[in-house]
């Protein structure tokens, strides 16, 4: 793994999310990828996961596009990296948005962005356990009653992809019951 390779991945996340904030934590928004990557690193030193912790949000919440991400990444990795790099993003973008199905409410966006999640890769459901870590901790801190329907949409993901790394699964479940219990008192 080079380091001077996710510096610059870091680098050029920060630049796409720009002055993005968090919504539930006053924060930078590429805070919570830096530790989405930091909590990936726990177990795994693979540059493709490591990098796309660091990017999993970036073709959903920026205006960087495939094209964009992809000529970048080839630019700075060996080419089997940064395609399983950009495989790896793109699993971990959401396809059922608001914008794309704006006649559909939540409940079902969501139930349908959970049927695709369980078909994704291993290597994406291990971040999508460090990112569910990282924003379930923000979001049940953050007093909102939103918090509590959030979690309970966690649980059942988690449910839904147990295939991931187990120790970042056992993580996740963990922090998204123990949240849960939190918000519920």
């Amino acid at each position: 793994m080079s380091i001077a390779i996710l510096q610059q991945v870091q680098e050029f996340a920060t630049q796409a999310h720009g002055d993005q904030r968090r919504k539930y934590a006053d924060e930078p928004y590429i805070q919570h990828p830096i530790r989405v990557m930091d909590l990936c690193r726990t177990v795994t030193d693979r540059l493709p996961i490591l990098a796309a912790a660091l990017l999993h949000d970036v073709l959903e919440d920026t205006a960087v596009g495939h094209d964009r991400l992809s000529t970048f990444l080839s630019g700075l990795m060996a080419p089997n990296e940064a395609s399983e790099t950009i495989q790896i993003v793109t699993e971990l973008t959401d396809v059922y948005t608001k914008e794309a199905y704006p006649e559909w409410n939540r409940r079902v966006r969501k139930g349908k962005e959970i049927e695709r999640l369980s078909g994704v890769s291993v290597d994406a459901q291990t971040i999508k356990y460090a990112d569910i870590t990282d924003n379930a901790r923000d979001i049940s801190s953050s007093g909102t009653d939103f918090a509590w329907k959030l979690l309970h949409e966690y649980r059942t993901l988690l449910l839904r992809i147990p295939h991931g790394d187990p120790v970042l699964y056992a993580k996740a479940i963990a922090t998204v019951n123990e949240h849960l219990e939190a918000v519920e008192k």
